[in-house]
């Protein structure tokens, strides 16, 4: 088995910047400081990561640039994150063979190689604390014309995968939870979004699938679950029922609700 590792990891957009982050936000940093522990621990030949600020319409798109470099100025704030650099590997091989077993399920999805592709900043955030050492890369889209159930059914082909290749690999949702956005960027959900929040975790934390799996679409709906659910559906049929978790963190952004996870695959 070759699934290392997976994850739930936050964005927000405020903590782009390591010397810029405010106080309230600095313990969901210092999880993400401790999930790249563990990610250093497994020691990962590729990781592949969803992320809800790359969204797309009627396909599922798989990143299979050799090589991503660019920089990104956000368009949904650029006054947070402007002119940031990133430079990470690709790896087009196992990209091609993900958009390929896609396909070969009945899954609309499609390959890209475009080094002038600028990557959103639900990538490149994460990216900034949990990477110690730089392995390549591969990005997913979430897409809005697939229902959970077809999300799911593609994070499944991902795993079986992930699982056949002699890569070792981490996957990571890049998203929050609850995400019913309000002005203030040191707000919370409320009260019964953070309670839906934090009962989703305890089933990921205790590996219980069958609760995860069921509680997730109206749980989407009520809670206003970032990209409807999309990276969590898929994040779930990656890991394919068997695993056990950590919550090293949770913490606020405009009124969303931000798990940093780390799930073993049995």
């Amino acid at each position: 088995m070759s699934l290392e590792l997976a994850m739930i990891t936050p964005h927000t957009p405020r903590i782009c910047h390591k010397d810029k982050v405010a106080d309230f936000q600095k313990p969901m940093v210092e999880a993400m400081y401790k999930a790249a522990d563990v990610i250093e621990q497994v020691n990962p030949d590729v990781m592949v990561l969803v992320s809800c600020h790359w969204v797309s319409s009627f396909i599922h798109y798989v990143d299979a640039t050799p090589v991503h470099r660019g920089i990104l100025t956000a368009v949904e704030c650029p006054d947070l994150i402007h002119d940031v650099p990133y430079d990470h590997l690709g790896q087009s091989e196992l990209a091609e063979k993900l958009a390929s077993a896609g396909n070969a399920a009945g899954i609309s999805v499609a390959a890209i190689n475009d080094p002038t592709y600028v990557w959103d900043y639900g990538t490149v955030v994460p990216l900034r604390y949990l990477l110690k050492k730089d392995i390549p890369v591969i990005d997913l889209s979430v897409c809005f014309a697939a229902s959970l159930e077809e999300t799911m059914q593609w994070g499944q082909v991902i795993g079986d995968v992930l699982r056949a290749s002699p890569l070792r690999s981490v996957f990571v949702a890049s998203g929050a939870l609850a995400h019913n956005l309000h002005r203030g960027p040191e707000l919370w959900p409320n009260i019964t979004e953070q309670a839906l929040d934090r009962e989703f975790c305890a089933y990921m934390v205790q590996g219980d699938y069958a609760s995860a799996k069921e509680m997730l679409p109206s749980y989407a709906r009520a809670a206003g679950v970032e990209s409807g659910g999309r990276h969590v559906a898929m994040l779930l049929g990656v890991l394919q029922e068997k695993f056990s978790g950590v919550l090293h963190g949770y913490g606020p952004s405009s009124g969303s609700g931000n798990p940093v996870l780390t799930l073993q695959p049995a």
